[in-house]
């Protein structure tokens, strides 16, 4: 059980930075949905980090997984890490570089292609952004896999630090309607720059932390034929990244352009949806936490006899930790709306489908060691592509009727989909005894409790009555799976 606790102390760790990255959404929201208070401003920010969501994931050439395969220490395929880190550094450097240099020369058209004409800053200011977070991934995978979670923390904390910082220096002034408020200091806020602040403030952020790691890149030794295995065994993980990124971000996108509305209204829809999304964070903070800690935990164990035995078991407790998310979220909307503003309260019913679809991209995610560990990235391909597939698919029929909600359907579809092929396939190349059975009914209950509570609250206008019923329903859940499983993982612990 060492493992299991090692596994979850790291999973906390990253979780919290992880947390605070995402806790940047809530700190920073209230300030932007005051100061844009026209809707389509909003749902701006999230369209441009939706685009860069793409691009990062090009940048990187896959080289990120790459680097934990080839760099662990217990792995049968490992080579010498100073090599693998700064071959794929120097790869990242120059490739890096090439693409920058096109997105800043191309930036004014980008921005009219966008149809935000005389934005270029906009572009100017992401693809730099792009650039800096590219080259700092290596360097926190690197911390990662040599177990310095504080460390990664304090330089997360950091950029979360300096990016809400010059976010509220940028915008206090319109807050407060004194545009000279810091003029002193020889700022003046000016309207016309609007949203471009909130990149500003992210770039500045990004620029830091990737001074922070200068010192560890002025020594970098490249070796061709590491760089060789590193790109055969990254490449084809693009496919997947990209395919990954249509499913999770590209809806917001989509709403803008298939809506039934005009740009404008639909920029507004997209501005709700994202509003209404962030309350399914604590889902995917569960799930990206657990990421950042399974993913160099699991090559670690990689060469362990009971290594199967072991994933099977962590797959069963992440459900049900995820599930205890979903009725604890799911099923209280009334109390979490509060961290959205009111007008975004009409898309409150899509929160239990949202984090029901983190769930299951995060069983994905457990599910996809199979093919990290058995080298089949090339053909692992389909399960992401196929996902792509019906995401879009679906998105093309069910946003133009029902909008974000036809959105959230998909979403959840997607991942769904996901699973079931990633389990049928990577049961056949590498074989973890899931027990399928527990997993199911752990799901199937949660879902039953979370609708009859969400019916209840439908059914009464008596507040008081329907949380005490509700929190009922939540600890009879609690006490299902404690009858079930947590007892005994308890009794494993102490022994």
């Amino acid at each position: 059980m060492r493992a299991l606790n090692r596994l979850a102390t790291q999973t906390a760790i990253y979780g919290m930075s992880t947390i605070l990255v995402r806790l940047l959404n809530y700190v920073l929201a209230p300030l932007h949905t005051r100061v844009f208070t026209n809707q389509a401003d909003y749902g701006i920010i999230s369209e441009m980090y939706a685009y860069v969501t793409f691009l990062n994931v090009v940048c990187m050439f896959g080289l990120e997984t790459a680097f934990f395969r080839f760099a662990s220490n217990n792995n049968q395929n490992s080579l010498d890490k100073r090599s693998v880190f700064g071959s794929s550094q120097i790869s990242l450097i120059v490739s890096t570089a090439l693409i920058t240099a096109a997105l800043l020369f191309s930036s004014n058209d980008i921005a009219s292609m966008l149809g935000y004409p005389g934005k270029g800053i906009y572009v100017t200011f992401f693809a730099l952004i792009i650039a800096f977070d590219t080259l700092v991934n290596i360097p926190f995978a690197r911390l990662r896999l040599e177990g310095r979670p504080w460390r990664y923390f304090a330089i997360k904390l950091t950029n979360i630090i300096i990016n809400v910082s010059f976010n509220f220096f940028f915008l206090l002034p319109a807050l407060r309607n004194n545009y000279d408020m810091f003029s002193g200091i020889g700022y003046t806020y000016d309207p016309d720059y609007g949203v471009a602040y909130v990149f500003l403030a992210n770039l500045i952020a990004s620029a830091i932390t990737f001074a922070i790691f200068i010192p560890g890149m002025l020594s970098l030794k490249f070796d061709v034929q590491v760089w060789k295995k590193l790109m055969a065994y990254g490449l084809p993980l693009i496919i997947i990244g990209l395919a990954g990124m249509i499913n999770e971000t590209l809806d917001r996108v989509l709403i803008k352009y298939w809506g039934s509305g005009t740009i404008e209204e639909n920029l507004k829809q997209v501005g709700i949806y994202s509003a209404v999304y962030k309350l399914s964070i604590f889902m995917t903070l569960a799930v990206q936490g657990f990421r950042m800690g399974a993913e160099p935990f699991f090559f670690s164990q990689s060469a362990e006899k009971n290594a199967p035995s072991l994933y099977a078991l962590i797959m069963r407790y992440f459900v049900i930790a995820c599930c205890l998310i979903f009725l604890g979220v799911g099923m209280f909307p009334d109390l979490f709306k509060i961290i959205i503003g009111s007008e975004y309260h009409s898309g409150l019913h899509i929160v239990p489908i949202l984090l029901l679809a983190q769930l299951f991209l995060g069983i994905y995610y457990n599910q996809s060691v199979w093919y990290k560990l058995t080298d089949k990235t090339s053909f692992a391909t389909i399960i992401p592509v196929a996902g792509a597939l019906i995401t879009l698919g679906m998105n093309l029929i069910l946003i133009p009727k029902f909008g974000y909600t036809g959105a959230a359907w998909s979403t959840f579809a997607c991942y769904l989909s996901m699973v079931v092929m990633s389990h049928i396939i990577g049961q056949k190349h590498y074989h973890v005894p899931y027990n399928l059975r527990k997993i199911i009914t752990y799901i199937v209950v949660s879902v039953i409790l979370c609708y009859s509570g969400l019916l209840l609250m439908s059914a009464t206008e008596n507040i008081v009555v329907t949380i005490i019923v509700r929190s009922c329903l939540f600890g009879l859940f609690v006490a299902f799976a404690w009858w079930l499983d947590l007892s005994k993982l308890l009794r494993r612990n102490k022994s």
